[in-house]
């Protein structure tokens, strides 16, 4: 019979782990696809479930009060936004997809560099509940601040248009469209240019007849397209690392695997794309290019680790997080050491 896991200080036991998931490329998405973290966690007794059928909120802040065994591989604006207001997270891994970070206009605006978007309207989505939660607004700021740097301008060379940013049901398949409201401004002429992230941003753009004026992905820098996704953090609660440190190891480990199935296996990665972004098989060609399932690694790099700290100076700059983070001290490598050396062995047996 499967142990189950008990805290060393007689905690209750740990009988299930939850995920959080967003609409994206994630190796711990993959793994779960494939069904190797059930398997891996079901000969303990644990079950792995998604938050989304919990009935636990998904405020960042609210679900790390709620349930402390939770792994979270999502954008960075929400993990930031809880940990500013005091969520006991810890960073145990950043990733890296590009996916179709782009400037949208219509077609025939003769609009091709980042120097014609000077003077242009462009769409700014409205703020949600909160600023915390305003995750398009987000996006878009950070996103037009990098296509204008790429010609020497600042987000004051352009003309914001407020835009609605109206609520998301995570369940229908149009439901991702619904983030790009200034897709149908640009096609109705209300505005001149749109930024936009992801497979189901693409797939809209495209039935609208709009083109790419500004594709984000294919400058050499990355620090032109840093922003809610790149990169992307993997936290956990610290109640995790004090108490159930091989959870997380064994979880990360399951993780890199399926990193590794990915880089050898696209076709049937897509289809799993499909699933997890409600797109297309076209809308997701279109968004995940350039060798993108070789790099679902998740790292600790210094690279990685500075430009999620200028994503954090970014959002708090512009009012979306209460306190200033310190990303360094949110950062705990243990467990990704461990999975790593704990993979080597893997693939030496």
């Amino acid at each position: 019979m499967a142990a189950t896991i008990i805290s060393p200080i007689g905690r209750k036991p740990l009988d299930r782990i939850w995920l959080a998931r967003c609409p994206v490329p994630a190796a711990s998405v993959v793994a779960w696809s494939l069904g190797w973290l059930t398997e891996e966690f079901a000969r303990d007794g644990v079950a792995v479930s998604w938050i989304r059928d919990s009935g636990i909120s998904a405020d960042p802040v609210e679900a790390a009060n709620q349930t402390r065994a939770l792994f979270r591989e999502g954008g960075n604006i929400q993990a930031l936004a809880g940990r500013a207001l005091g969520a006991k997270t810890r960073v145990i891994g950043l990733t890296w997809i590009d996916e179709r970070q782009a400037i949208i206009v219509r077609p025939g605006e003769k609009i091709f560099e980042p120097k014609d978007l000077k003077g242009l309207r462009v769409a700014l989505p409205d703020y949600a509940e909160t600023r915390a939660t305003s995750i398009v607004r987000g996006m878009s700021l950070h996103g037009l601040k990098g296509a204008l740097a790429l010609a020497g301008l600042t987000l004051a060379d352009i003309r914001f248009v407020d835009v609605p940013a109206p609520p998301v049901d995570f369940d229908t398949p149009d439901s991702f469209q619904h983030f790009w409201s200034g897709l149908n401004w640009l096609a109705d002429g209300r505005v001149d240019a749109v930024y936009v992230k992801g497979a189901a941003a693409a797939e809209l753009a495209a039935r609208l007849g709009l083109v790419v004026a500004v594709d984000l992905d294919v400058h050499p820098s990355r620090l032109t397209r840093i922003n809610n996704g790149t990169p992307r953090p993997i936290t956990v609660h610290e109640y995790m690392l004090e108490h159930h440190f091989d959870i997380v190891v064994r979880f990360l480990d399951q993780t890199l695997r399926a990193a590794d199935w990915a880089a050898n296996n696209l076709p049937a990665l897509q289809d799993i794309l499909v699933n997890e972004t409600l797109a297309s098989p076209g809308g997701v060609s279109a968004a995940y290019r350039n060798d993108f399932h070789r790099s679902l690694h998740p790292d600790l790099s210094r690279e990685r680790i500075d430009m999620l700290r200028v994503q954090a100076d970014f959002l708090r700059l512009h009012g979306f997080l209460e306190h200033s983070v310190d990303v360094d001290a949110w950062i705990d490598p243990r467990p990704l050491e461990a999975a790593l050396a704990l993979r080597a062995a893997h693939k030496a047996a």
